[in-house]
């Protein structure tokens, strides 16, 4: 479910990835859970460079990408050797904490978002220590696209380019530094890439006639449930 999820994530429908991550960690443990999705993320990355690149605006996604990096190398410091329950507790604090954020952004008034340098910098440090801690950039790097006013296809091919640089970037700490991708969690993800597939496609069917507004609450209160979960489990 977690892979399908996340095809149709790619294909441009925004706002499940926290559901994503709710589940692995679910299934797989928190710390574990990272190094067996950042793979799948890049081969989604993949697929959606490929069908959206047109729409790419590098100018946003240079403006983005250096306080993400930075974000990143702060997250792999902070993550590397905190004990499994720590960093489960951790991950469930910022699922948490990314509901929130979007909940409260459902309710902002989006012309008043400000296009400023310390903007882009809390935006980008934010999702860049959440993406390497649980995979979680969305909240953060959703708010900083909108926050530009490009068009809807526009914002998909600038962000899978991000991912797309970012997860690749990720990739080496995972390996080298915390050990989460290895060949037992390559394994899993073998198995699951067909489901990610089968999601994108789906997903680019209907990322045009999805009405968001309908499912996104849903989304959120099941993905604070999970989080709670997380907590307790």
């Amino acid at each position: 479910m977690a892979a399908f999820i996340l095809g149709l994530s790619k294909s441009g429908l925004k706002g499940m990835g926290i559901v994503i991550v709710t589940l692995m960690a679910l299934v797989h443990g928190a710390k574990a859970s990272t190094g067996i999705l950042l793979p799948l993320l890049i081969f989604a990355d993949i697929l959606a460079v490929t069908y959206y690149n047109r729409h790419a605006q590098w100018r946003y996604l240079l403006k983005f990408l250096p306080w993400m990096i930075v974000g990143v190398l702060i997250g792999v410091y902070v993550g590397k050797d905190l004990p499994e329950d720590i960093f489960k507790k951790g991950m469930a604090a910022i699922i948490l904490f990314s509901v929130v954020i979007m909940f409260a952004w459902e309710r902002y008034d989006k012309s008043n978002v400000p296009d400023k340098v310390w903007f882009a910098g809390s935006m980008g440090l934010s999702a860049g220590f959440t993406t390497m801690i649980g995979n979680l950039a969305g909240a953060f790097s959703n708010i900083f696209f909108l926050a530009t006013r490009i068009p809807k296809n526009e914002f998909i091919g600038t962000a899978a380019w991000l991912y797309f640089i970012v997860n690749l970037f990720k990739l080496p700490f995972h390996v080298f530094s915390w050990e989460t991708v290895n060949l037992s969690s390559l394994t899993i993800d073998i198995k699951l890439l067909p489901g990610v597939l089968i999601g994108f496609l789906f997903g680019i069917r209907i990322v045009e006639k999805f009405k968001e507004n309908h499912y996104r609450k849903f989304i959120l209160i099941m993905t604070a449930i999970g989080a709670l979960v997380m907590l307790v489990k």
